[in-house]
């Protein structure tokens, strides 16, 4: 084989392995991309699509938890705007997760509008203190 044949069929191969592996990147990309929506977003733009997975972020609305039968619980998201979104969600939340804090639940809005959480993240601050070391704390205080 000469060498230009050679080179021709290093570049064909390395141009295959390039298309395969932007491929590959945009499937891995599409099936992980959760779109982002605050209570107020919902309410200016509208619910999205039945059975899309998507994240809604907030504050857990004081007063807003009710527990059900198991591990069965519902709350409200808060974002300041006066909106709130209603997340019903089934299993153990993070030690992080109260009332008055901030919280990430992924899932999908269903037909009747209401939402469902897959996953719960709580969210905290650059200043976190965890409460037991708050209380002693406040105790010696």
């Amino acid at each position: 084989m000469r060498a230009r044949a050679k080179r021709l069929w290093g570049v064909s191969i390395a141009a295959v392995l390039l298309v395969s592996a932007v491929a590959l990147a945009a499937v891995a990309l599409r099936q992980h991309a959760d779109l982002f929506y605050t209570p107020q977003l919902i309410a200016e733009r509208g619910q999205p699509d039945v059975g899309k997975r998507v994240r809604i972020g907030g504050w857990v609305q004081i007063d807003s938890i009710e527990y059900g039968e198991g591990a069965d619980m519902t709350f409200l998201i808060e974002d300041g705007s006066g909106e709130t979104v209603e997340v019903a969600y089934t299993g153990v939340v993070p030690d992080l997760f109260r009332e008055g804090e901030g919280v990430v639940a992924t899932g999908r809005f269903g037909a009747g509008g209401d939402f469902t959480a897959e996953n719960i993240l709580a969210k905290h601050d650059e200043n976190y203190e965890p409460r037991e070391l708050k209380n002693a704390r406040q105790a010696t205080s």
